[in-house]
């Protein structure tokens, strides 16, 4: 065989290969639609606060969203959850349902999320599906009648509100709740100007601990802007919840003050 042959063909092997593992990558990286169906299949049944309905991403999948209308409301929160969990999980639940109590209505909404088994780091990959998943969101409340909307995230979901909120256009989020966001990602906020709360438990992880401060000074920046540490609370807010709730309510409260 000559050398010309033998390079060619090393270099399709080569190329075969590469394609194998963009095959695999791809599959690693892919949303879990068939758990998001099942969370769907197990909260709908059971809703009692709210309405279920499904929202479309430019791809054409369609993911749950649980709507709670607030009367006479004075804005709208899309509620964000965590890794690998649904819009009506622990913290999120108790938001989305008391949040409408106090004049805001809520959109909470699945986001995309990976087998039980996938590591944190490992959600990166899902961050554009995310963006995708917040601007219809949005879009959708906007379609209401909303003008004044915000995001209230947490944990994993304040690291892709985050992402999205960083990539402009910010499509017109007029606040931003951080709950339990982790080192590293808040610094990215020092482009916007929307006001924010960096809300995290005395007892979260030590990801969200050791960079509060850093946080503290970025929000120095930001006209309308808090941090706030809940005395006792773990990273899920067990037993805080209603803590939780009222000092994310004093928060939108200063933001969105009728007139």
């Amino acid at each position: 065989m000559t050398a010309p042959r033998r390079s060619c063909l090393v270099g399709r092997f080569i190329c075969a290969l590469c394609a194998l593992g963009l095959i695999w990558a791809g599959t690693v990286a892919a949303a879990d639609y068939a758990r998001e169906k099942r969370w769907a299949d197990e909260i709908t049944p059971a809703l009692v606060v709210g309405d279920a309905l499904y929202l479309q991403q430019a791809s054409g999948h369609q993911f749950l969203a649980l709507h709670t209308p607030a009367k006479n409301s004075r804005a709208a929160m899309i509620v964000v959850h965590g890794l690998g969990i649904h819009p009506d999980w622990g913290l999120i639940g108790a938001l989305r349902s008391d949040l409408p109590d106090h004049g805001y209505t809520t959109l909470a909404i699945q986001m995309p999320v990976l087998a039980a088994d996938a590591k944190g780091e490992d959600y990166a990959a899902l961050f554009d599906d995310a963006g995708e998943r917040l601007a219809a969101a949005t879009a959708w409340l906007k379609a209401q009648g909303h003008s004044r909307i915000a995001i209230v995230s947490h944990s994993m979901g304040a690291r892709m509100s985050n992402r999205f909120l960083a990539s402009p256009p910010a499509n017109g989020i007029a606040a931003w709740v951080a709950i339990g966001i982790s080192s590293g990602e808040f610094a990215d906020t020092a482009m916007l100007k929307l006001p924010i709360l960096d809300i995290y438990g005395e007892r979260d992880f030590p990801q969200v601990l050791k960079k509060a401060d850093t946080r503290a000074a970025v929000l120095t920046r930001i006209k309308g802007s808090a941090q706030i540490e809940v005395p006792g609370a773990d990273h899920y807010f067990n037993g805080s919840e209603a803590a939780l709730t009222r000092h994310v309510r004093l928060f939108l409260d200063r933001q969105f003050a009728r007139p």
